[in-house]
């Protein structure tokens, strides 16, 4: 009997982070609000995507219009939010949103040759050996697909007060999302692309804004011939059923973490 695990893109780094957390959201089905910053970076997803999607499709999205369509994200959010969970008032993450709404516009998306914003791509399953696949998930909801000069891109867009640092794009930590994008877009489309690059737009009081260098992403899940990639590894966990927790993690507390009101192993 084949055992399939599903893993969405965007999971990759919790399950690595902490697997007892990652077990009780995406397995077991806990749940907890989003914060009131998780709301303000999808709403700015949603508006520098609309103003990039207006531009391939060749219709009219100014930066106004990209900045209506966050506001509107922010006041009417499809799930439940904790506004009062990071302390960042419903006013002042409409500042910083239409700030970098506008810094995203004019700054970063002219220089980039987008053929692709939010697409859907096809689950990707990986026999992964002895009855069990691990299923790649993900729409790519914050990404979009840029044509370079080396080739095809993955560019994913992430908002954070440290997303930028000393002036450059932070990649650390994204790999195994955008990694798994890469995979995904290649079996979907049937292309091969060149590798991934972060737009970085900082939540901070300065507002910054930066572009990664391309990076190849993919190498992180597949690893090479002397070394497994990440879904070999957590291929490995999933036979054993057992999903170490992490009490050092940073994001081992109530804010974060559904399981933490019935953790055994929290901090």
């Amino acid at each position: 009997m084949q055992s399939v695990f599903t893993v969405r893109a965007s999971s990759w780094g919790r399950l690595f982070d902490c697997a007892h957390a990652w077990e009780g959201t995406h397995l077991l089905g806990m749940r907890k609000p989003a914060g009131m910053r998780a709301q303000l970076g999808t709403a700015v997803h949603a508006g520098t995507a609309a103003f990039d999607r207006a531009r391939i499709d060749g219709t009219v999205c100014t930066p106004d219009d990209a900045a209506g369509v966050a506001v509107a994200e922010l006041h009417s959010p499809d799930r439940e939010v904790d506004m009062a969970q990071d302390g960042l008032s419903l006013a002042e993450a409409e500042r910083i949103a239409l700030t970098l709404i506008v810094r995203y516009c004019m700054e970063i998306a002219p220089r980039l040759k987008f053929i692709d914003v939010e697409t859907t791509l096809d689950p990707l399953e990986i026999d992964c050996g002895n009855g069990l696949t691990v299923r790649l998930t993900g729409q790519m909801d914050r990404g979009r697909v840029a044509d370079t000069e080396g080739g095809i891109a993955i560019n994913d867009v992430k908002t954070g007060a440290r997303a930028v640092q000393d002036g450059q794009a932070v990649t650390r930590g994204h790999a195994a999302q955008t990694g798994t994008y890469q995979l995904m877009y290649d079996a979907t489309k049937r292309v091969r692309t060149v590798g991934s690059q972060i737009i970085a737009l900082s939540t901070s009081g300065r507002a910054e804004t930066a572009i990664s260098p391309i990076f190849d992403a993919r190498r992180v899940m597949t690893g090479d011939e002397d070394r497994p990639g990440l879904i070999e590894h957590a291929a490995a966990m999933f036979r054993t059923g057992l999903f170490p927790p992490n009490p050092s993690s940073v994001l081992c507390s109530r804010k974060y973490c559904a399981r933490w009101s019935t953790c055994l192993f929290k901090g």
